[in-house]
Protein backbone atom coordinates (compact mmCIF):
# COMPACT_ATOMS: atom_id res chain seq x y z
CA UNK A 1 0.00 0.00 0.00
CA UNK A 2 2.60 2.47 1.23
CA UNK A 3 4.85 1.59 -2.61
CA UNK A 4 0.89 2.64 -4.52
CA UNK A 5 1.24 6.00 -2.60
CA UNK A 6 4.93 6.66 -3.07
CA UNK A 7 4.34 6.28 -7.04
CA UNK A 8 1.46 8.55 -7.11
CA UNK A 9 3.32 11.32 -4.90
CA UNK A 10 5.87 10.79 -7.32
CA UNK A 11 3.51 11.31 -10.27
CA UNK A 12 1.46 14.22 -8.64
CA UNK A 13 5.32 15.71 -7.71
CA UNK A 14 6.33 15.37 -11.76
CA UNK A 15 2.82 17.06 -13.03
CA UNK A 16 3.22 19.91 -10.36
CA UNK A 17 6.74 20.35 -11.89
CA UNK A 18 6.17 19.94 -15.45
CA UNK A 19 2.97 22.38 -15.04
CA UNK A 20 5.42 25.32 -13.32
CA UNK A 21 7.77 25.27 -15.66
CA UNK A 22 4.86 25.65 -18.68
CA UNK A 23 3.59 28.55 -16.36
CA UNK A 24 7.45 30.05 -15.83
CA UNK A 25 7.89 29.94 -19.50
CA UNK A 26 4.63 31.57 -20.55
CA UNK A 27 4.39 34.37 -17.64
CA UNK A 28 8.11 35.54 -18.97
CA UNK A 29 6.76 35.67 -22.64
CA UNK A 30 9.56 33.02 -23.56
CA UNK A 31 8.79 31.35 -27.36
CA UNK A 32 10.05 28.49 -28.70
CA UNK A 33 10.10 29.79 -32.01
CA UNK A 34 10.45 33.58 -33.28
CA UNK A 35 7.28 35.24 -35.10
CA UNK A 36 9.13 37.94 -36.64
CA UNK A 37 6.36 40.51 -34.50
CA UNK A 38 8.71 43.50 -34.62
CA UNK A 39 7.94 43.32 -38.68
CA UNK A 40 5.16 45.40 -39.33
CA UNK A 41 1.99 43.24 -39.56
CA UNK A 42 0.60 44.95 -43.24
CA UNK A 43 4.20 43.40 -44.31
CA UNK A 44 2.05 39.63 -45.80
CA UNK A 45 4.08 38.53 -48.68
CA UNK A 46 7.52 37.89 -49.71
CA UNK A 47 9.53 37.44 -52.95
CA UNK A 48 12.77 35.90 -52.36
CA UNK A 49 14.52 37.04 -55.11
CA UNK A 50 17.29 35.17 -57.54
CA UNK A 51 20.26 35.29 -55.45
CA UNK A 52 23.43 37.15 -56.69
CA UNK A 53 26.28 34.47 -57.30
CA UNK A 54 29.98 35.93 -57.39
CA UNK A 55 31.40 32.30 -57.08
CA UNK A 56 32.36 29.83 -59.58
CA UNK A 57 30.33 27.25 -58.09
CA UNK A 58 27.21 26.14 -59.86
CA UNK A 59 23.80 25.82 -58.73
CA UNK A 60 24.45 27.10 -55.18
CA UNK A 61 22.38 30.49 -55.56
CA UNK A 62 19.18 28.26 -56.47
CA UNK A 63 20.03 25.74 -53.23
CA UNK A 64 19.87 29.02 -51.21
CA UNK A 65 17.23 30.39 -52.36
CA UNK A 66 15.14 27.39 -52.17
CA UNK A 67 16.26 27.15 -48.81
CA UNK A 68 14.88 30.24 -48.28
CA UNK A 69 11.75 29.93 -49.91
CA UNK A 70 11.23 26.54 -47.76
CA UNK A 71 11.49 28.70 -44.34
CA UNK A 72 9.00 31.12 -45.50
CA UNK A 73 6.91 28.24 -46.46
CA UNK A 74 7.29 26.95 -43.03
CA UNK A 75 6.25 30.28 -41.48
CA UNK A 76 2.72 31.44 -40.40
CA UNK A 77 4.19 34.82 -41.12
CA UNK A 78 4.85 35.44 -44.57
CA UNK A 79 3.19 33.99 -47.63
CA UNK A 80 5.51 33.69 -50.69
CA UNK A 81 4.65 36.10 -53.20
CA UNK A 82 4.54 34.92 -57.08
CA UNK A 83 7.33 37.95 -58.40
CA UNK A 84 8.70 41.13 -56.60
CA UNK A 85 5.45 43.35 -58.08
CA UNK A 86 2.94 41.59 -55.75
CA UNK A 87 5.16 41.33 -52.67
CA UNK A 88 5.21 43.61 -49.68
CA UNK A 89 8.54 42.91 -48.91
CA UNK A 90 11.76 41.14 -51.04
CA UNK A 91 14.47 39.06 -49.94
CA UNK A 92 17.77 40.15 -52.05
CA UNK A 93 21.32 38.33 -51.02
CA UNK A 94 24.73 37.69 -52.62
CA UNK A 95 26.85 35.17 -51.96
CA UNK A 96 30.48 36.54 -51.86
CA UNK A 97 32.46 33.23 -51.55
CA UNK A 98 32.10 29.60 -51.44
CA UNK A 99 35.70 27.75 -50.28
CA UNK A 100 36.55 23.82 -50.34
CA UNK A 101 39.52 22.98 -48.72
CA UNK A 102 40.47 20.06 -47.63
CA UNK A 103 40.56 19.93 -43.65
CA UNK A 104 41.66 16.25 -42.98
CA UNK A 105 44.08 14.11 -44.91
CA UNK A 106 44.96 10.42 -44.30
CA UNK A 107 48.93 9.08 -43.62
CA UNK A 108 49.73 9.65 -47.62
CA UNK A 109 49.00 13.04 -47.11
CA UNK A 110 45.80 12.80 -48.93
CA UNK A 111 42.66 14.28 -48.78
CA UNK A 112 40.12 12.77 -46.85
CA UNK A 113 37.71 15.27 -45.96
CA UNK A 114 36.61 18.89 -47.15
CA UNK A 115 34.86 21.56 -45.81
CA UNK A 116 32.38 23.94 -47.77
CA UNK A 117 32.60 27.32 -46.14
CA UNK A 118 30.30 30.13 -47.98
CA UNK A 119 29.76 34.01 -46.42
CA UNK A 120 26.65 35.51 -48.12
CA UNK A 121 25.24 38.96 -47.68
CA UNK A 122 21.30 39.06 -47.01
CA UNK A 123 18.74 41.96 -46.93
CA UNK A 124 15.08 42.13 -46.41
CA UNK A 125 13.68 45.61 -47.95
CA UNK A 126 10.15 46.29 -48.59
CA UNK A 127 9.13 47.13 -52.20
CA UNK A 128 9.56 50.34 -52.31
CA UNK A 129 13.02 50.28 -51.50
CA UNK A 130 13.29 50.75 -47.33
CA UNK A 131 15.46 48.57 -46.11
CA UNK A 132 13.91 46.46 -43.00
CA UNK A 133 16.85 43.79 -41.86
CA UNK A 134 20.13 42.90 -43.39
CA UNK A 135 23.35 41.29 -42.75
CA UNK A 136 26.71 40.96 -44.11
CA UNK A 137 29.33 38.45 -44.27
CA UNK A 138 26.82 35.46 -42.81
CA UNK A 139 28.91 32.42 -43.11
CA UNK A 140 28.32 28.98 -42.38
CA UNK A 141 30.15 25.50 -43.11
CA UNK A 142 29.83 22.07 -43.84
CA UNK A 143 32.16 18.97 -44.45
CA UNK A 144 32.19 16.20 -47.00
CA UNK A 145 33.62 13.16 -47.52
CA UNK A 146 36.84 12.93 -50.43
CA UNK A 147 37.18 9.66 -52.01
CA UNK A 148 40.64 9.90 -53.95
CA UNK A 149 39.78 6.83 -56.11
CA UNK A 150 35.86 7.45 -56.91
CA UNK A 151 35.72 11.03 -57.91
CA UNK A 152 31.76 10.70 -58.94
CA UNK A 153 31.92 9.94 -54.79
CA UNK A 154 33.38 13.04 -53.72
CA UNK A 155 31.26 14.81 -55.80
CA UNK A 156 28.22 14.00 -54.77
CA UNK A 157 29.10 14.06 -51.29
CA UNK A 158 30.01 18.09 -52.28
CA UNK A 159 26.43 18.46 -53.85
CA UNK A 160 25.08 16.84 -51.02
CA UNK A 161 27.08 19.20 -48.50
CA UNK A 162 26.13 22.10 -50.56
CA UNK A 163 22.78 21.31 -50.37
CA UNK A 164 22.93 21.23 -46.82
CA UNK A 165 24.98 23.93 -46.17
CA UNK A 166 22.57 26.40 -48.14
CA UNK A 167 19.65 24.71 -45.70
CA UNK A 168 21.52 25.06 -42.49
CA UNK A 169 22.32 28.92 -43.54
CA UNK A 170 19.33 29.81 -44.80
CA UNK A 171 17.31 28.00 -41.50
CA UNK A 172 20.08 30.07 -39.31
CA UNK A 173 19.36 33.50 -41.34
CA UNK A 174 15.46 33.17 -41.54
CA UNK A 175 15.99 33.04 -37.76
CA UNK A 176 18.30 36.10 -37.16
CA UNK A 177 15.72 37.85 -39.28
CA UNK A 178 12.52 36.53 -37.75
CA UNK A 179 14.00 37.56 -34.47
CA UNK A 180 15.44 40.81 -35.32
CA UNK A 181 19.08 40.39 -35.22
Amino acid sequence: MKTGTTKHARRGLWVLLLFSLITAAAGCGYRFSPGGDWIDSRLQTVFVDNLANTTSEPFIEIYLRNGFEDQFRKSSRFRLADSKDTADVILQGTINSLSVPPVAYDRFDKAQEGRAVMTVNLSLEERAGKKIWSVSNFSGNETYRIDQANPSTTSASKTAALQKLSNDMSEKAFRNLMSGF
